[in-house]
């Protein structure tokens, strides 16, 4: 049994980084592709990208309605109930189906990330690999294969580590240490020697001093943490609000997806740079390029449209990219001040007040900036932001989420907690 439990989390891991590696290529095609069509015919999108979304949230519904959205809140619900998880909420038909329209999505110009929908594929994963070796399915087994996703999606593998704690685990159990860990490792050794040694955002080595940080870091905590309260309450309230026009729209989900896509559609025409994952763009901030003060605006809104749209697709590099646009907003408050550092400042505040996941969201950001100079501010704006986004949206985007994957003997998880 102990051999076979350290083979399943070898090949388990070693296929999750393969398979990381070939989703970002694909994923990068496919943003590339796009951006080269919208350049060359500029008001396409309005007719391709609403009828995209149409057809992408046809074929999920139709093929496998537990690829729609993230990928994260399904691992959470899986987590649950491991057997029945593995048979619907993780299952190869759903997480093939979620590879393919998630590219599908990049293709129509959708605001959507590889790396949520990477964590759902890299715990199906897990769970075949233990399924194969003939080892009985536990919640661990999930947690350690979306953990490892995050790593090699990102190239962070204590992003990973923190993940597996914050997000994926309601209750962190001493017994999963080991499979989390090897799983992580594994898989980031995969992704850096097939990738190479890169930092995702490329480094950033500006540092704040003291007094600096004493009043940025809380700023752009109140800042950032507002604005991804207001985008995770407005995630929840769309699923669940008696408010007329959104239910009637829920009961008509390809008309809701078209309105959706053409809302994304319009806004990326009219402001040029809100398609696809962003990550562009918030390199280019980051480095020091000047982007309209707007664009944080712009691909909020893109983001969530898409996100409600019901199509498969992750939030996490959107929800960088708006942060980078808050950071550049903040760059304006404070403009002596390094303007590199303070948009990390503003990306970390968001993506917590998003994920509520403060730790994760340091870490993720020090990474993929190898700005480790920096971990005392961002801790600090990442702190201040969990706290003002709670007291705009109390319940976490993805534990919210997964109640709509929950399987029919689970638990209301909003009870549980």
């Amino acid at each position: 049994m102990v051999w076979r439990r350290r083979i399943a989390i070898l090949g388990g891991a070693i296929l999750i980084g393969l398979v990381a590696l070939l989703f970002a290529r694909l994923a990068d095609w496919a943003g590339a592709s796009f951006l080269g069509f919208a350049a060359r015919w500029r008001w396409a999108p309005l007719i391709l990208t609403p009828a995209g979304f149409v057809l992408l949230v046809w074929l999920t519904r139709r093929i496998a309605p537990a690829a729609s959205g993230s990928g994260i809140p399904q691992v959470i619900a899986a987590s649950r109930d491991p057997e029945r998880g593995m048979s619907q909420l993780v299952s190869a038909r759903t997480v093939i189906t979620k590879l393919i329209l998630t590219v599908g999505a990049l293709l129509c110009g959708a605001s959507v990330g590889r790396e949520g929908p990477t964590v759902q594929v890299a715990a199906a994963i897990m769970g075949y690999a233990h399924r194969i070796a003939g080892i009985p399915l536990r919640a661990s087994v999930f947690i350690a294969g979306g953990a490892a996703g995050v790593a090699a999606a990102f190239n962070t593998p204590l992003a990973g580590v923190a993940c597996a704690i914050e997000e994926l685990a309601a209750a962190y159990e001493q017994r999963m240490t080991l499979l989390v860990m090897a799983a992580v490792l594994i898989a980031g050794m995969v992704s850096l020697g097939l990738a190479g040694d890169y930092i995702y955002f490329g480094a950033m080595r500006q540092t704040l001093s003291v007094g600096n940080a004493l009043i940025a870091a809380p700023v752009a905590g109140l800042l950032g943490g507002l604005i991804g309260g207001i985008f995770s309450k407005a995630m929840l309230a769309a699923g669940t609000t008696s408010f007329a026009p959104m239910a009637w729209l829920r009961t008509r989900p390809l008309l809701l997806a078209a309105g959706c896509g053409l809302a994304v559609a319009i806004t990326g025409i009219a402001s040029g740079i809100t398609w696809g994952t962003g990550y562009r763009t918030a390199h280019a901030v980051i480095t020091g390029s000047d982007v309209p003060l707007w664009f944080g605006v712009a691909k909020f809104v893109s983001t969530l449209a898409t996100a409600i749209s019901g199509l498969p697709g992750g939030i996490f590099a959107p929800s960088l990219s708006v942060g980078a646009g808050i950071g550049d907003m903040l760059r304006s408050i404070f403009p002596g001040y390094p303007p590199g550092a303070i948009v990390l400042l503003g990306m970390v505040a968001y993506f917590t007040g998003v994920v509520r996941a403060p730790l994760t969201a340091v870490i993720i950001i020090s990474e993929t900036t190898a700005s480790r100079g920096l971990m005392m501010p961002l801790l600090t704006a990442a702190l201040v932001a969990d706290f003002t986004a709670q007291l705009v949206c109390k319940e976490r985007l993805y534990h919210g989420l997964s109640r709509r994957f929950a399987l029919p003997s689970q638990p209301d998880p909003a009870r549980t907690h």
